[in-house]
């Protein structure tokens, strides 16, 4: 093989290496950012909803949705339940889950295929 042949594969490898990188970097938990509450993409829920957590494992939480944005050690299990505030139209869901026995809390992101609505939330009457 020729030289020029040889530089001409190491540049081509360094241009798609490049360029992968840069897909994978743009994918790092540094770049997971909420859409803004209200905004088209993520409408919020009037009055949110209630849910029940469905299927047989657990329902990680996400800090955005987006696959790539886990909150290591933050899931539901089946028939946990939750509040939905808002949805996005490729299927995700904000949602705040409130422990019964603690009454500690946490928000986040999950897949909106593993809730099932049970109704709305609001004042008691």
């Amino acid at each position: 093989m020729s030289d020029k042949a040889i530089l001409a594969c190491i540049v081509c490898s360094a241009m798609i290496l490049s360029s992968l990188g840069a897909s994978v970097r743009a994918q790092t938990p540094s770049n997971c950012k909420e859409p803004h509450a209200g905004a088209r993409n993520a409408p919020m829920l009037s009055p949110p909803l209630a849910s029940v957590v469905t299927g047989t494992r657990r329902l990680q939480f996400y800090s955005a949705p987006n696959l790539h944005c886990p909150v290591s050690g933050v899931f539901v299990i089946p028939k946990d339940e939750l509040v939905t505030y808002a949805q996005t139209r490729d299927g995700w869901s904000s949602v705040m889950y409130v422990n019964p026995k603690t009454g500690d809390n946490v928000s986040g992101w999950v897949r909106s295929a593993r809730l099932k609505q049970t109704g709305t939330v609001g004042p008691k009457q």
